[in-house]
């Protein structure tokens, strides 16, 4: 028989700055999961929302969970509610667009683009999927699939013989325990991203050893 467990978390919903655990807690944390994987600091950020995100997003406070998440606050932080004069007082500028026609898989999908100061953009689509939880469905034009429950890798590099090999070596090197390894990537040769979550602590040294490899460009951590 199918283990159908249901934890506390699921009836309760998480810790957080109300009101919706979808709505705003889940919004908190893919901007937040967000703002971990950008490298170097957003100065912009505008976010589409679709589906009923792009219905109930003021109402909901959605919008301010996506700022404070954006600026690197969890989903129970109480600056949370004033995150525009946050935003402001931090220089981050924000857009909102809501996106009524575009067709998406799950009705609480948000696509943050966040622009850095020497201008280099990177674009997430997230979903809330209920009791806090998210999932991350795009890097840039690429299609993924990582959730944060773990401490999470994302590697960006070209789609080369000898490259995921490297990065096992690597990770078994320092004994780092891996709950999941998927490959994910634009085409045979192209871009690729690589996104490893794993039980263990990764070490800045892990990160820039891996780094060195050729056809790596980007080393980036989601830690839990």
């Amino acid at each position: 028989m199918a283990n159908n467990y249901i934890g506390i978390f699921d009836v309760i919903g998480p810790v957080m700055v109300g009101p919706s655990s979808s709505h705003t807690s889940g919004a908190a944390t893919i901007a937040w999961m967000a703002r971990q994987i950008f490298s170097g600091k957003p100065v912009k950020a505008v976010f589409t929302l679709y589906g009923s995100f792009a219905e109930t997003y003021k109402g909901h406070g959605t919008d301010r969970a996506l700022i404070g998440g954006m600026l690197g606050y969890k989903s129970d932080d109480v600056r949370i509610r004033n995150a525009y004069e946050e935003a402001s007082k931090n220089g981050l500028a924000v857009e909102f667009i809501a996106d009524r026609e575009t067709s998406v898989s799950h009705p609480n999908t948000v696509d943050v683009v966040m622009t850095a100061e020497d201008g280099h953009t990177l674009l997430i689509r997230g979903e809330s999927i209920g009791g806090g939880r998210v999932r991350i469905r795009r890097l840039n034009n690429i299609e993924v699939e990582f959730t944060g429950e773990y401490s999470t890798m994302i590697i960006g590099h070209k789609d080369v013989t000898g490259t995921v090999a490297y990065i096992t070596k690597c990770l078994a090197e320092k004994k780092v325990n891996v709950a999941t390894l998927k490959l994910f990537r634009e085409g045979k040769g192209k871009k690729a991203f690589t996104v490893i979550e794993t039980d263990s602590f990764v070490s800045e040294e892990l990160k820039d050893r891996i780094l060195q490899y050729e056809t790596v460009t980007s080393v980036d951590l989601i830690e839990v």
